[in-house]
């Protein structure tokens, strides 16, 4: 079966880029899930995820997202959004997830906001 999604990893100025492709659902954000939770266990404390190309997402997703989130703080780390979809903005919003977050539009920014500048 396909999933659809396409998750790449880079490594800029010590933070995980993670850029995700396609539908984030209930099949396919398991694997975005052992990706992120992964690294943060093997001591990335900054992450960067690039939704620019992710079409959907539902309330699985943002369940991998809070995740990420929290496991980072408790190791005062950092995720930081890149995001430039109106309909993600538009979740994020509903849930409140706007103000939990950090979202930058360029990857750029991000990057340097997971750094702490």
């Amino acid at each position: 079966m396909t999933t659809g999604l396409d998750i790449q990893e880079t490594i800029e100025d010590e933070v995980l880029i993670v850029a995700v492709r396609g539908e984030l659902d209930l099949y396919t954000a398991p694997d975005l899930r052992s990706l992120l939770l992964g690294a943060i266990q093997d001591g990335r404390s900054a992450v960067v995820l690039d939704l620019r190309g992710t079409t959907f997402l539902d309330s699985t997703a943002l369940g991998v997202i809070i995740a990420a989130m929290k496991a980072l703080r408790i190791r005062s780390g950092r995720l930081v959004l890149v995001n430039d979809r109106m309909s993600i903005t538009k979740t994020l919003a509903i849930t409140g997830l706007d103000h939990l977050l950090t979202v930058e539009a360029a990857v750029a920014d991000a990057v340097r906001v997971a750094r702490g500048g």
